[in-house]
This record gives structure tokens, sequence and C-alpha cells, in this order.
């Protein structure tokens, strides 16, 4: 049978990696296959002390070992919303690497999360939505648009326009989810590179709370971030941009959901992205044995 590998992009805080960890034990409970969990960069510079004493490892030399060790199939699980960078172009150089040393290994790389080009998918709008619901508290049909919350899907930003699409996207189908009871739903991006190149990630955050127009209103940040890190969760740059535009604005009430990597529902779209990845089809990528 192939291991099956979770694989997420790597954070230098411990507790994206615990994370991970912790949905690697649950989607092999689920799945009753093994499931081990790695990332691409980063997380092997956090000390062990850290992350319960076991190391981190990532997925060159974890992959390296397996094939060592006499695998011969690896099947790559991304824990990533869209078709980044890291997928499309660093995931499989460092795989063809491995596989300059290790002829016979075959790696399937199945979709990341969000994907349009195989029909309606409305997982991730769901869990996105049960996340705005929690943070809203109460239920609150009817009523004017006026005093409905504003809902911000909020992303780190991307170099690359396909990712953007994704978060765009799921705004869109947010919105249908939530029709009723936010007032409006919209999309910003936390941070993006300079030029004008880029400006596909407008608006960002931080100049979407600053609007007049918001001011003393009550907004919703939907969080499309898969793990707690430096850019999301308690003491992230998130929460920094909202606690600067609160208090630049007195009035406006800024309030992230949780995170979709903390809504047990993820376990369903990444126990299916599991049964692709044993099926071979559909794939983001395969790479045959060379020998």
């Amino acid at each position: 049978m192939p291991r099956i590998l979770l694989v997420d992009n790597g954070s230098l805080r411990p507790q994206a990696t615990l994370n991970l960890r912790r949905l690697a034990a649950a989607l092999a409970r689920r799945t009753g296959e093994t499931v081990e969990a790695a990332s691409l960069l980063h997380s092997h510079k956090v000390p062990a002390e850290r992350l319960e004493g076991e190391k981190a490892v990532t997925l060159g030399p974890l992959a390296e070992r397996l094939a060592a060790e006499g695998e011969t199939e690896l099947v790559v699980v991304p824990f990533f919303f869209g078709p980044s960078q890291a997928l499309t172009r660093y995931l499989p150089e460092r795989l063809a690497e491995v596989q300059a040393a290790h002829p016979r290994l075959a790696v399937r790389v199945a979709l990341p999360l969000f994907n349009t080009l195989h029909g309606l998918d409305l997982r991730l709008a769901r869990l996105l939505a049960d996340n705005v619901r929690e943070a809203m508290g109460p239920a609150r049909e009817g009523g004017e648009d006026a005093c409905r919350p504003t809902v911000v899907l909020v992303d780190h930003g991307s170099p690359i326009p396909e990712v953007a699409a994704v978060r765009n996207v799921l705004a869109g189908q947010l919105g249908a989810l939530l029709e009723g009871e936010a007032g409006s739903v919209t999309f910003a991006s936390m941070e993006r590179r300079e030029g004008e190149a880029y400006r596909f990630n407008e608006p960002l955050l931080e100049d979407l709370l600053a609007d007049p127009a918001l001011a003393g209103r009550e907004v919703i940040l939907a969080m499309l971030f898969l793990s707690p890190g430096r850019h999301a969760g308690e003491g992230g740059d998130i929460a920094e941009i909202a606690a600067r535009a609160m208090a630049a604005s007195p009035g406006l009430s800024v309030t992230p959901s949780r995170l979709v990597g903390e809504h047990d529902g993820i376990l369903e779209l990444l126990a299916s992205r599991v049964a692709q990845g044993l099926a071979g089809e559909p794939l983001l990528l395969a790479l045959p044995p060379r020998a």
C-alpha cells in the first residue's frame, strides 16, 4: 500500500505543526490508513521541546527515508487551499531530487482543498459559514442589512492570481450561504507584494477596515487560514491589524472566526482527497517511477 503524507507549507510556530499532527492522526482513524504529517519547509527548525518532544519532519527528507526503506509509492495530500507555487513548483522539484536517488519511487499528489475543475464543491464554504455563524452568536434572520454584520473573507495574499481566485470564488459561495444573516460578504488580503502586477490581491484588510463605511459596524473576519501561526490565531498579524483598526475607529467591532483547519468538517474533505490519491484520479500531479 502507498504511504500517505499530509503536507502543509510549514511554520516556525509550533501550533501549526501540532495542528497538522492532530489532523493526520484523526484522518488515519477516519480512513483506516496510516497518515504521516510533514511540512514542505520551516517546521524542522522548531525545537523538539516545543513539539511535545518530537522533532518535525519536512517532506524531502521523509520521502528520502521512506524510499531508502523500500517504499515505492507515496500519496501526498496537500493541506493547501489552492495551487500555490509551493505545490506547483517547489514540490515537484523537491520530489524530482528524491526520485533521482530512488528511481523506483512513484508519487501521486492529490488535489488541494478547493478545486473548481471537477464540479461544484461547497464543502469549504460551508465550513467557513459555520465558523462565521459561531463568531456572530445568535442567528440574525430578517431585519435591515445595516443591523447585520459585514463579513470579510480574508486570506494571506498570494503572488499568483489562481490562489487569489480561490478566495474570490469562496467569497461568492459564502455570500450565498449567509444570505439573510450577513449584511454583506466581501474579501481582502492580509498583505500583497509591491507592484501593479499584484493588484489582484486588493483590497488589503487594513485598508478595508479603515473605510468610513464600516465605522461603527460589526465586522466578522472569515479566516481563510488552516492552522495557527505567525499570521492567524492568537497574537498573529490578523489580530494586530484588527486591533489597530478598532483603535483608529471607535465603535468598529472586528471579530475573527475560527480557522478552517480547526473545524472538524475538514476531515471529510481530507478523507476524499486520500481516496482520490489512492485511486489515482483526479490528481494535481503524478510522478511515475523512473525505473
